[in-house]
């Protein structure tokens, strides 16, 4: 951003410096003239005097060299002034006509005045030039100043993106600037109210329903055996499912979990993942043992394996290439505007952009795990149809 301010400026000094440049030198060019024919007219009226009081004087009769311009002019009894250029320099004439019906016609080099107004151009250009580059400086310190402050305010605002509700930009001044920083402070100050109402509510109802849930499998557990009892009790494990999910989304966003770690092996976490899961095949291209929270690496195996059965077609293939582990389904892939958010600011909870249903909480518990454990996730589609996810563990 400072270049390109020290550009703008350095172009509006170089128009304004040309501009006056332009200005001054025709001004001047055309008053030298004007004085240097008003002051060969004189010479001339001088010199018809002399001669017709019988005086010497530089004046020339007829003189051979008369530019043909003048020769035309004086025929009609007009007295003239006239620069003739090119040859072996300028030469400025001054003519009439005399009482003999001759010419007389006086002349001297006009090289002072060109070589004076050479000297101006080149004063002028000097001095546009210093000002354009000292103008050019104190642009680029006033573009680089707004710049690196434009840059923390956007620095800071990738950050509440990312999560960091507690950056803050200072609003130095009364510029654009220092609005944008205050505008970027506000927006900080009512997303993460927001986003702490949305937890608080979160964490009070799936408290709130661990104790009737509870009830509920117990009482399914009371009922006679039979599809009522069968279909009760899937529901009632669904829900519990469910509401444990949302504990662990609160748990995430209050930042109390702990992480423990342990080194393990990838294949092995990931074969525990996926076990019981139907149609979901490991394939180990490499393995490594890495220093991780085994249960929440698992715990994301699991979840995406999941989701790519529910949202995507069998067969689910992971492959374990050292800390990587990808999880790919062949359906009809993530949807272009949910891939897009995936990759950016990390999936919705309770969005899933599929029309197969879910709560959307399971790649959300993912995403929140990696970024306990510092992993990192990455979405995308096959080109031959299908939908990847790779898991990337830390290795340090």
């Amino acid at each position: 951003m400072g270049a390109k301010v020290a550009l703008a400026v350095a172009a509006a000094a170089i128009c304004v410096a040309g501009s006056i440049g332009l200005l001054v030198h025709r001004t001047t060019a055309a008053d030298q003239l004007a004085t240097a024919r008003s002051g060969l007219d004189q010479e001339l009226m001088s010199a018809a005097g002399d001669r017709a009081d019988g005086r010497q004087s530089d004046a020339r009769l007829d003189p051979r060299d008369l530019p043909a311009p003048v020769a035309r002019a004086v025929r009609d009894n007009v007295r003239v002034t006239y620069l003739r250029e090119g040859g072996k320099g300028p030469v400025l004439w001054a003519a009439t006509r005399i009482a003999d019906r001759k010419v007389l016609a006086v002349s001297r080099s006009y090289a002072p005045e060109v070589r004076s107004l050479a000297a101006l151009d080149g004063t002028l250009f000097a001095t546009g030039a210093g000002v354009t580059v000292l103008v050019s400086l104190a642009g680029l310190l006033l573009g680089v100043r707004i710049g690196r402050r434009a840059t923390v305010a956007a620095r800071t605002a990738e950050r509440i993106a990312e999560g960091d509700f507690d950056a803050r930009v200072s609003p130095n001044g009364r510029d654009e600037i220092a609005r944008l920083a205050a505008s970027v402070n506000t927006m900080a100050d009512a997303l993460g109210a927001r986003l702490e109402a949305e937890r608080r509510v979160t964490a009070d109802i799936a408290h709130e329903l661990r104790t009737p849930v509870a009830g509920m499998s117990a009482a399914v557990g009371l009922l006679p055996p039979g599809r009522v009892s069968e279909l009760m009790a899937g529901s009632v494990q669904k829900l519990r499912g469910l509401v444990e999910d949302v504990l662990e989304v609160a748990r995430m966003d209050s930042q109390v979990a702990a992480v423990e770690t342990e080194e393990r092996e990838v294949s092995a976490m990931t074969r525990r993942a996926v076990a019981g899961l139907d149609e979901v095949y490991v394939q180990v291209v490499a393995d490594a043992v890495v220093s991780t929270d085994p249960r929440r690496v698992e715990r994301i195996l699991t979840n995406l394996a999941t989701n790519a059965l529910r949202h995507g077609a069998p067969p689910v293939q992971v492959e374990v290439d050292g800390p990587v582990v990808r999880v790919r389904d062949y359906g009809p892939g993530f949807p272009a505007d949910l891939l897009a958010v995936l990759n950016t600011s990390g999936p919705q909870r309770f969005r899933t952009g599929s029309s197969t249903g879910g709560t959307g909480l399971g790649l959300t518990i993912a995403t929140g795990q990696a970024r306990l454990l510092g992993a990192r996730l990455t979405f995308r589609n096959c080109l031959d149809g299908g939908a990847e996810t790779e898991l990337r563990l830390p290795t340090d």
